[in-house]
């Protein structure tokens, strides 16, 4: 398994996996609500990584995409040190270290890029992401409190941070 970014020519691939990471019910879009399209998503991936501190990283296997990670800075001059990490994993392919390998990378890289800090957000109940999360470093800083509505109950989500040092 080897971790690398996305090209637009990886969109078809992608959209399969995204598609199957939502069926988990543990992401912002709700199973079946989101229909991606080729030229889209590609379009969406050059973006991404043509934009500064950020980037749409694949884990593959024999050409076979397991699972992806964006990572998301922002320009201003106050929060240009961290980024935001959404990941996905095929169903397949949970549980299998993918999730880390794509963490482990991604943590590299934005070192490289001078990153200092890295947050995401989770379902509080995605106790499987919640363990990921904690093994790669993530903490629990709060907690959104009824933050999604799923079929028809409030959701809390955790915020989570990890803190790099690169110098």
């Amino acid at each position: 398994m080897f971790v690398r970014k996305a090209i637009d020519k990886d969109a078809l691939k992608l959209i399969s996996v995204m598609t199957d990471a939502e069926e988990s019910g543990f992401m912002l879009f709700a199973p079946g609500e989101r229909r991606m399209e080729e030229a889209s998503l590609s379009k969406f991936i050059n973006s991404i990584n043509n934009a500064p501190k950020s980037g749409f990283f694949i884990a593959l296997e024999n050409e076979e995409i397991l699972g992806y990670l964006m990572i998301k800075s922002e320009n201003l001059s106050r929060t240009s040190h961290r980024a935001s990490v959404a990941i996905g994993v095929h169903s397949n392919s949970r549980g299998k270290g993918v999730g880390t390998k794509l963490f482990e990378y991604i943590t590299n890289w934005a070192k490289q890029e001078q990153i200092h800090r890295l947050e995401l957000t989770v379902i509080e109940n995605n106790e499987q992401a919640i363990h990921l999360y904690k093994k790669m470093g993530f903490e629990i800083e709060g907690i959104k409190k009824d933050s999604l509505q799923i079929n028809d109950s409030y959701v809390n989500e955790l915020y989570m941070s990890k803190l790099l040092q690169y110098r």
